[in-house]
């Protein structure tokens, strides 16, 4: 752990305010649940929760079914990171943050497809560059809130994306999501 050497008190409500900073710094937006976790030494331990992130095992697994099937690279994300990736795609993605480009397309509930470079790919992670190659983004969504994202990335710039990885992102994003419901 790291001390930020900002301290707050609680209120007679039992409240602790997360300063600013903190919450930008981690993504915390207004309405984010949180998880709350105590250890033996009388720490409180605050942890941004991940809906997604219960099923992260099962995410993996679909994730290399999906390349498997497809012959595409597929990124499987929550609200904040990389949870999974298959097909070819680099591992050390995982738990990497994702990009404000695909934060904001996220929140607007908007899918990305570049095929035929009818759209710019936009970057799938911070502080890494957008594809080349063709993209394809769908949210994943979970009893009306964005949960996360199902991309389909073409291996190269001669692998082309149709309707039908168009259509298959868009299963993905929806069999995630009723997963989360149940």
């Amino acid at each position: 752990m790291k001390a930020t050497g900002i301290v707050r008190r609680i209120d007679d409500l039992g409240r602790v305010v997360v300063p600013k900073e903190i919450r930008r710094t981690l993504r915390i937006r207004e309405g984010d649940p949180m998880e709350i976790f105590t250890n033996r030494e009388g720490e409180i331990i605050l942890k941004k929760y991940s809906p997604i992130g219960e099923i992260d095992s099962f995410a993996k697994q679909y994730a290399e079914s999906l390349a498997q099937v497809s012959g595409y690279r597929i990124v499987i994300t929550d609200r904040d990171q990389v949870i999974a990736v298959a097909g070819g795609t680099k591992k050390e993605l995982i738990g990497r943050g994702i990009s404000k480009e695909l934060e904001n397309l996220l929140e607007a509930r908007e899918n990305l497809t570049t095929e035929n470079g009818v759209e710019k790919a936009i970057p799938i992670v911070e502080g890494m560059e957008a594809p080349e190659m063709d993209q394809i983004i769908y949210p994943i969504i979970c009893e009306g809130d964005i949960i996360g994202s199902v991309i389909i990335l073409s291996k190269d710039e001669k692998q082309k994306v149709s309707v039908t990885e168009q259509k298959l992102a868009g299963v993905a994003a929806e069999f995630l999501g009723r997963q989360m419901e149940a």
